[in-house]
């Protein structure tokens, strides 16, 4: 006779409840396909190896975005438009280490025109969004700070993230905190730094914020980046590049017209007290330090330390973030970069090319750096992304 007493089972089962807790590995790519893949489908190898690939993608089509998330995860997708849109690991199309993935715009309701710039995958359990906040940049130079928690019920059609004026679009969404600072850069040349601090958190999230950088005419933000805060003063700042463009020629790493010395002062700018750093001080600046890299429409780049762009007030004119001319033209791209990463730059011509970031050389805020992407007349480059170690998931 049965012993187990068989009763109706009181409440609904949702399909999530019978989704096992299994490790995944997210693949985004360039134009906006995406996949999962379960991570032990990546076998390990011993260090050094070549890798396999981490997406089949059409030839003007690569990797920019990898990271490894719960089935149960939810991740945020803020588009141009505004709109914040999320999705379960578990809704992702599930494919092979060689599939191609799905287009999101099928993945998601977005409109004509609409696309995703900004993907954060986010803890699973909401306990451990506390504290963490979402940072929004414009192109118009306008910056809104939400906590994470206000996109913790995303409805399937979406939910309005930022109030957008016409022409206007979401150039960054990133994830930030008390201990960061927030970096702006302009199409024509300028940038401004400043503490996370400085905006205040906004209750509701259908206004359009408030100015983070003033622009001059015919001007827009092009990228946001999120910064570690560093406690130096400008002299020990000033004090600690000299020292490491010093030590750099010492050891060879650059030759002496590198142009590594830290940016002379600019109008307006004092130029600060001089100062010598101990040597633990100096160790101590060196492991905080971030690196920088700005491209521009002609292909031109370099690598600047995060110590030249100097902490001010948000809603400044900024200060130059890379030499303008004919030579280099607007720029397109700046981000924070590891010495590990690649780089991938894109031109209006469908020409690519993919490059480590080590071969980029570091020179000063306010030059104009050094050929990534020799162009042809009339080319441009339209896009650089980091691709990380995208391309390499089994190496380590």
């Amino acid at each position: 006779p049965r012993r187990t007493e068989i009763i109706e089972m009181e409440g609904e089962v949702e399909d999530e409840d019978l989704i096992q807790r299994e490790d995944m590995v997210v693949t985004v790519s360039h134009h906006g396909s995406i996949k999962r893949v379960p991570l032990s489908a990546y076998r390990v190898q011993a260090r050094g190896g070549k890798g396999r690939s981490a997406m089949a993608t059409k030839d003007e089509d690569f990797v920019t975005r990898l990271f490894v998330a719960s089935t149960h995860a939810p991740i945020l997708f803020f588009s141009s438009r505004g709109m914040a849109y999320v999705l379960k690991v578990w809704r992702l199309p599930l494919s092979t280490p060689q599939g191609k993935g799905k287009a999101l715009v099928n993945l998601l309701p977005l409109a004509q025109g609409e696309t995703i710039t900004t993907v954060l995958p986010l803890p699973e359990k909401e306990a451990e969004w506390e504290g963490m906040d979402v940072m929004f940049a414009t192109r118009s130079g306008d910056i809104r700070r939400n906590s994470l928690a206000d996109f913790a019920n995303v409805k399937a059609n979406g939910k309005i993230a930022m109030k957008i004026e016409d022409g206007d679009a979401i150039v960054g969404v990133q994830l930030c905190s008390v201990r960061n600072d927030v970096l702006l850069t302009t199409r024509l040349g300028k940038c401004i730094r400043f503490a996370v601090d400085d905006v205040r958190v906004f209750k509701g999230r259908d206004s359009t914020g408030v100015r983070g950088i003033k622009l001059s005419e015919g001007d827009f933000v092009v990228s946001m980046a999120i910064l570690r805060h560093v406690d130096a003063t400008v002299a020990e700042a000033r004090a600690y590049l000299k020292q490491a463009a010093m030590m750099r020629r010492a050891t060879g790493a650059e030759d002496a017209e590198s142009g590594t010395d830290v940016s002379t002062p600019e109008e307006g700018e004092e130029a600060g007290e001089e100062t010598s750093l101990t040597t633990e001080r100096y160790a101590q600046l060196g492991a905080a330090e971030e690196f920088v890299l700005t491209a521009s429409e002609r292909g031109f780049g370099k690598r600047t330390s995060a110590f030249e762009y100097r902490l001010t007030n948000r809603g400044g004119s900024g200060i130059v973030a890379m030499a303008m001319s004919d030579r280099n033209g607007p720029i397109v791209a700046s981000f924070p970069v590891e010495d590990s990463d690649q780089i991938m730059l894109i031109s209006d011509q469908g020409q690519t090319i993919r490059s480590p970031v080590s071969d980029v050389r570091i020179a000063g805020r306010a030059t104009q750096g050094v050929t990534l992407f020799r162009m042809a007349e009339g080319e441009k480059c339209v896009s650089v992304e980091r691709i990380g170690e995208a391309e390499d998931i089994e190496g380590e």
